[in-house]
């Protein structure tokens, strides 16, 4: 079995991935963390890997930017391939200036303008939220390898390039911290499908202080969220 996005049959995915935003990145952690790698899928150039840490498997595969790319490759990895946990690691940009790059953030909700949740289903409201007990796991394995999280509201944003300059006291007014690109649409998709979901981000620029990381950085240097998220991942 497999779909038009994911080459991939069922039993090759692990129950838990890993879903960075650029699948550069899904390459990069799993050259560099796991064992054994194997990889499913090259349709798109959207790779996915399984492998093993620390004698457990587990998957790692690239979501693409955006709502619509992450509501396909997370609906699949639940629906058609038994995926049961997708903790998405990705950058964000910091709303406030107590937020430094290379921070990492769990998201504890996601708020969104997006209409993905209510086409997706009719589901009308603005803020979505994680697995509690995926979340939990997380901060868990943040204190077990002493790599310090912030638990926050973020912003799913389906704009990159705004025209205007009057949103963004709008969004930090509702309690966000962080703004990214796709949260909102995975946790709705964990929702809908009894599924368990999370997001772990590293800041990789700010918004009030106009610091910036490279792509570089952003591909092959956020291992602290790395590392906090494979301990979530093969936490029991």
């Amino acid at each position: 079995m497999s779909t038009p996005h994911n080459s991939a049959v069922k039993g090759e995915i692990a129950k838990t991935v890993l879903m960075p935003g650029d699948p550069l990145r899904a390459k990069f952690i799993a050259e560099t963390f796991l064992e054994d790698v194997v990889q499913f899928n090259s349709v798109r150039n959207m790779f996915g890997y399984t492998g093993t840490y620390k004698g457990k498997k587990i998957s790692v595969m690239g979501s693409g930017m955006g709502m619509p790319s992450i509501g396909i490759y997370s609906y699949e990895l639940y629906s058609q391939y038994d995926v049961e946990n997708i903790i998405r690691i990705g950058s964000a940009g910091a709303y406030v200036k107590e937020l430094k790059l290379f921070d990492v953030v769990l998201a504890n909700g996601a708020y969104s303008e997006s209409t993905y949740a209510k086409t997706q289903n009719g589901y009308d409201k603005d803020v979505i939220y994680p697995s509690e007990k995926l979340n939990k796991k997380i901060l868990d394995a943040s204190k077990a390898v002493n790599i310090p999280v912030v638990e926050s509201l973020i912003h799913s944003s389906d704009v990159f390039y705004h025209e205007g300059s009057s949103y963004m006291s709008e969004i930090v007014a509702k309690g966000c911290t962080a703004v990214e690109m796709e949260s909102f649409a995975l946790f709705h998709n964990a929702n809908v499908l009894n599924k368990n979901a999370a997001c772990l981000l590293t800041i990789s620029d700010s918004l009030v202080s106009d610091e910036v990381t490279t792509a570089e950085e952003r591909q092959n240097s956020f291992t602290n969220m790395m590392k906090v998220a494979l301990e979530a991942a093969i936490a029991e």
